[in-house]
């Protein structure tokens, strides 16, 4: 089962500032993420630059539109992410109970987990060759 680790975006991550105490921050994330490899769990994780260097593609009619950033509502932005791969639902809960608050210990904060879809999940969905494609370039 693979699980996202969503960091929402702050007023402060999408002016580019890190957080006051970014030094204990980062080594609190990089204890955390060096568990996860050592674990197996861990399967990427990155952080995310500024919406304002981002962009959206809006579909409408069949059509294509790029409007590019910053986009305002922060509350909806993803500031980063770690991808972890667990045999059940209860040890990524674990796991993300032990995620370090990504703006600093003592302030209020949330991130969001959720899982991914697998091909197997989309079985009598789609087309079996469709799963098969994906699965060929190693995608799910």
């Amino acid at each position: 089962m693979r699980f996202m680790i969503l960091v929402k975006a702050t007023p402060a991550s999408e002016a580019g500032r890190f957080p006051e105490d970014s030094e204990k921050v980062f080594q609190a994330m990089a204890g955390y993420h060096e568990e996860l490899a050592r674990a197996g769990a861990l399967l990427d994780a990155a952080g995310l630059q500024p919406s304002s260097k981002g962009w959206r593609v809006h579909y409408e009619a069949g059509q294509r539109s790029i409007v590019d950033g910053p986009f305002t509502e922060t509350k909806e932005l993803v500031a980063g992410y770690t991808l972890i791969q667990t045999r059940t639902r209860d040890e990524a809960v674990e796991w993300s109970r032990r995620f370090p608050n990504p703006i600093g210990e003592g302030i209020a904060c949330h991130i969001e987990v959720r899982q991914l879809y697998e091909l197997e999940d989309f079985a009598g969905v789609a087309d079996a060759g469709i799963a098969e494609r994906f699965r060929d370039i190693g995608v799910g």
